[in-house]
């Protein structure tokens, strides 16, 4: 199937409406991280959720996503959105260094091409812009639960699942100093130990 109707039916799938996981701490977590007046691109805005939250809190947003359903679901939220459709794969549509920050709330984890994504991430940020993520964490704990129990394990790795990497704090950061960004802080957060999250923010290196 190509990616377009996989993302389609995807999002044809989940009712409308449905709440996003770890919801109140991710926005918590990207409102004290945005200034009014910043230009914010929202990657993989899903239903325009955070979107809207971040035009509510003064900033100038762009919203995108590789599905339109996706889309239609964000304008039905909030209709002032610059919503725009990408390619999941391959350069987006979008000009180079136009924004203050970046937002991309559980989505590295469902992307095929990390080193081509964050590439991407990274040319459509201004010199010393700030990427901000979120992802579900693997520490010690939650992998030490995978090795006990072969239920959780074929569970959390479903081979028809939508997460295609997999995390930890180490591993996150790593990556994210790979691709030219610095002042990189990751932490597990979370009040289930069991299904912690990772909160990442990082500074574009000005070359």
């Amino acid at each position: 199937m190509p990616s377009r109707e996989y993302h389609e039916a995807a999002w044809a799938a989940l009712p409308d409406r449905c709440e996003p996981s770890d919801l109140e701490l991710r926005m918590r977590f990207l409102l004290a991280s945005v200034s009014a007046g910043e230009r914010v691109l929202d990657v993989g805005c899903g239903d325009g959720r955070f979107a809207a939250e971040l035009l509510r809190h003064g900033a100038d947003v762009v919203a995108v996503d590789v599905a339109e359903e996706a889309l239609r679901r964000a304008h039905a939220r909030e209709g002032e959105l610059d919503l725009r459709l990408i390619e999941g794969e391959g350069r987006w549509a979008l000009p180079d260094a136009a924004f203050d920050a970046v937002w991309a709330g559980e989505v590295i984890e469902h992307v095929a091409d990390t080193a081509a994504w964050l590439s991407e991430v990274r040319r459509v940020l201004r010199p010393g812009g700030r990427l901000l993520l979120s992802t579900p964490a693997h520490g010690l704990l939650v992998r030490l639960r995978l090795a006990l129990s072969a239920r959780a394990f074929e569970a959390h790795f479903n081979p028809l699942g939508e997460h295609l990497r997999f995390y930890t704090r180490a591993s996150l950061r790593r990556l994210i100093e790979e691709f030219g960004f610095d002042q990189v802080n990751v932490r597990a957060v979370g009040p289930r130990p069991w299904r912690p999250l990772l909160l990442a923010s990082a500074r574009r290196g000005r070359f």
